[in-house]
């Protein structure tokens, strides 16, 4: 049966974000996740997570200046000191709240830079994190994301994020599935989880068009969670989607495909 995770960034933002733990567990979920927690303090975070009986199984490195509209920095060639210095405070966070795997985000391609500069930035990043991360024993994601709703974004396929670990060559280095982005840019989503299977360590979900709920759009949803299911995928799937309306209001696609 599918285990899912309730994004806290884009789910329950009728409430200010630490007021979203609480409404997550009352909606039943058992676990979060979110984009980043450096806002606010460590303490403050385990606080809700212990008091609301959640499992925290995801949150990103620290990805550069994102009110201003960057979407990671690791694959900046100039950037890597500050890259470097992300990942040590992401392993700070990821100790104190118990996560166990932290996802790395690629960022926009910086213009004017050539594609084996970013591919060997990137990979080079990487394998730094990877390797500060296995000393701690965490995970190590990477999530390719469309290039439709962030263009110019350099990660943006599965094969490619696969062709890229092979380079890496790290143990404890993933995939992120996540299903809207996939759908988006290659389809075969039943397809290509099948392939890649042994590189996925976490899977994400949003329909299409719009981002939203299981059930919104042209997804089959109850195939695919029947699909990964009978693969015997046993991961968490994260709800990194738009609710339609309100997030209560849309909750009931769990019940209908609970298997």
């Amino acid at each position: 049966m599918p285990k899912f995770a309730a994004n806290l960034t884009m789910m329950f933002t009728e409430a200010p974000f630490l007021e979203r733990f609480e409404l997550a567990a009352k909606a039943g979920f058992k676990a979060v996740e979110f984009l980043f927690p450096y806002a606010y303090e460590a303490t403050e975070l385990r606080a809700r997570l212990a008091g609301n009986g959640l499992e925290l199984v995801l949150h990103n490195l620290p990805a550069g200046d994102w009110d201003a509209g960057e979407r990671g920095i690791a694959c900046h060639p100039e950037r890597v000191e500050e890259f470097r210095s992300g990942v040590a405070r992401a392993i700070e966070y990821a100790n104190a709240l118990g996560v166990k795997q932290l996802n790395c985000l690629a960022g926009k391609a910086p213009a004017g830079v050539a594609d084996a500069t970013l591919r060997r930035t990137f990979a080079d990043n990487l394998r730094f994190a990877a390797d500060a991360l296995r000393k701690e024993g965490l995970k190590l994601l990477i999530e390719p994301i469309n290039t439709y709703d962030i263009p110019g974004f350099y990660l943006n396929r599965t094969a490619q994020a696969a062709a890229i670990l092979d380079e890496v060559v790290a143990d404890n280095a993933y995939i992120q599935y996540d299903i809207y982005h996939a759908q988006r840019m290659e389809g075969e989503l039943a397809a290509t989880f099948d392939k890649y299977q042994s590189r996925i360590a976490h899977v994400q979900l949003a329909d299409n068009p719009g981002r939203h709920e299981p059930g919104t759009g042209e997804i089959n949803y109850a195939f695919l969670f029947a699909h990964l299911d009978a693969k015997g995928y046993t991961g968490w799937i994260g709800c990194e989607y738009k609710p339609a309306t309100t997030t209560a209001a849309g909750l009931g696609w769990i019940k209908r495909h609970a298997l």
